[in-house]
């Protein structure tokens, strides 16, 4: 005869070590979800918005950043509504973008926005990698130009830079999911305070030490600094970056599925982007308008890779490595999505149709007497999420 007490404990059990949908228990908080957000936000862009506060001036370029952020959060908001998609309680989730799309659009407009989505991700991860690289460049630049003077030309190859951060993410790689992701967030969130603050705080220096550039309400001025073609050009340009500054609307359901369900992930999820957009937007707003203040109508496109400043070159350095290291830790919450999409379209089921999922990539299988080591061979990059396992 069953004991039911032992049922119940043993329901208690899989409660605590699984979720509702069976999937291994989220952990995820406020926190970490925040730093994710952060991570995905604030990128070296915001080393460059001194030079789009240049081009649109005072007015136009502070009210357009505040605007951007306003969108950027409404939209976020709406956005974390859409992880649950029925009207059950608790309701089915949406574990991707792409399944929110294919949940409450459908048809032709999963390819289409499947086309943008991954488009965009991947064009994000071939930026970051070439940021990363002029960044470690732009250390030895720095050195170069301590010792043989500002005057000299130093310049190295940024290949064997990329190289090397193409090494790091394979490791990183293996990383299996978002879940597992929280630390290298962290690491990277607190990089990106780190290098932003640095820009901050020598603007600020070069601005009390007097030596400031011209500054106007409208920009660069037509006919002084930029042609009139030029102006109308360039002030586009900077409203394009500050609008891609804000974007992180891609990644932004992969996110949410790191969240403990209770309280309720949309709740959280809110609560993080309103955490994770003001604080990028205090960041941006201090860059741009005290870099602005710092070079004005001559701002750099970036106030250290550019060398916008050159000393102390110590502590270029030192940003410039933060820099990278952040990079490091953006790449892989932006490549996520795409590991997941190769792993799932084509490798979670097995000859039979038995699918699965959330596999570790290093798995004993358990069902064999051999307890047999199964890999992950499907992609160049193996995640955990990317294989079946062996069947008696």
């Amino acid at each position: 005869m069953n004991n039911p007490s032992a049922v119940d404990e043993s329901g208690d059990a899989a409660g605590k070590i699984f979720d509702d949908d069976g999937r291994e228990k989220r952990t995820g908080t406020l926190m970490t979800a925040s730093a994710h957000i952060i991570t995905a936000v604030i990128g070296s862009g915001v080393l460059s918005l001194a030079w789009a506060i240049a081009q649109l001036g005072w007015v136009a370029g502070t009210i357009i950043l505040v605007i951007f952020a306003i969108i950027n959060y409404y939209t976020s908001t709406m956005l974390a509504d859409c992880y649950r998609s029925s009207d059950a309680d608790p309701g089915t989730r949406n574990y991707t973008y792409m399944d929110v799309v294919r949940a409450y659009l459908g048809g032709k407009k999963v390819q289409l926005c499947g086309l943008a989505q991954y488009g965009s991700l991947i064009g994000v991860t071939i930026g970051y990698t070439i940021t990363a690289s002029i960044s470690l460049v732009a250390i030895g630049k720095a050195n170069c130009f301590h010792e043989k003077g500002h005057g000299e030309k130093c310049s190295a190859s940024p290949y064997p830079y990329m190289a090397a951060f193409g090494i790091v993410q394979i490791i990183l790689s293996q990383i299996p999911n978002f879940h597992k992701l929280s630390f290298l967030s962290l690491i990277a969130a607190l990089m990106s305070f780190s290098y932003a603050s640095i820009g901050v705080g020598l603007a600020i220096a070069t601005v009390a030490s007097g030596k400031v550039g011209k500054t106007g309400l409208t920009g660069t001025v037509v006919g002084v600094d930029v042609t009139a073609s030029d102006k109308i050009w360039k002030s586009f340009q900077a409203v394009g970056d500050i609008a891609f500054s804000y974007a992180y609307s891609v990644v932004l359901i992969e996110i949410q599925d790191t969240l403990r369900s209770s309280p309720p992930e949309n709740k959280v999820m809110k609560k993080a982007s309103l955490a994770g957009v003001s604080t990028t937007t205090v960041f941006y707003i201090l860059c741009g308008c005290m870099g602005y203040a710092a070079f004005g109508n001559k701002a750099p496109g970036d106030l250290l890779t550019d060398f916008g400043f050159y000393e102390p070159y110590w502590l270029i350095d030192f940003a410039n490595a933060c820099i990278a290291l952040h990079l490091i830790g953006a790449y892989q919450v932006f490549a996520q999505p795409i590991f997941q999409f190769i792993g799932v379209e084509d490798s979670l089921c097995d000859f039979d149709n038995h699918c699965s999922n959330d596999i570790p990539l290093l798995q004993r299988d358990l069902g064999t007497s051999r307890g047999s080591l199964v890999l992950a061979t499907n992609s160049l990059l193996p995640r955990g999420d990317a294989h079946c396992t062996e069947k008696d």
